[in-house]
């Protein structure tokens, strides 16, 4: 019985087991009709491949741009650049450097995007 996935053979391994189950629960009319025996395995499949695919397929795959956040929330918000700015009480000449690259964010500028524009903190600092 493998207890972690090494490789990415294993994986695909793995999930041509969990696609097979899935087959079976959906003949059977959902995943409450299979046997306990067939719902632990199923479980246990499926940890080993979340496990492996947060080591090894997330980092990086899902991560995003500072400018892409706030562009997205500036757009679902429809305001501007020169809004955000008065909104945070900064200049849009720092907004553009910031969302182009060619600037840093501060601790300010960060707060004030999560606190006005309701972002939440972590998805920022992870995009930095």
């Amino acid at each position: 019985m493998i207890d972690k996935i090494r490789t990415q053979e294993q994986y695909d391994a793995i999930m041509k087991m969990i696609e097979k189950f899935i087959q079976k629960a959906t003949k059977l009319g959902g995943f409450h009709a299979l046997s306990k025996q067939d719902e632990k395995e199923l479980n246990r499949l499926t940890l080993l491949a979340n496990d492996y695919e947060k080591k090894y397929m997330l980092p990086g795959a899902f991560q995003v741009s500072l400018n892409l956040i706030i562009q997205n929330r500036l757009a679902e918000m429809n305001i501007t650049q020169s809004k955000l700015s008065e909104i945070i009480n900064t200049t849009t000449s720092k907004i553009s450097k910031i969302l182009s690259g060619k600037q840093e964010p501060d601790a300010h500028f960060l707060k004030a995007i999560h606190e006005k524009l309701g972002i939440d903190g972590n998805l920022l600092l992870e995009a930095i």
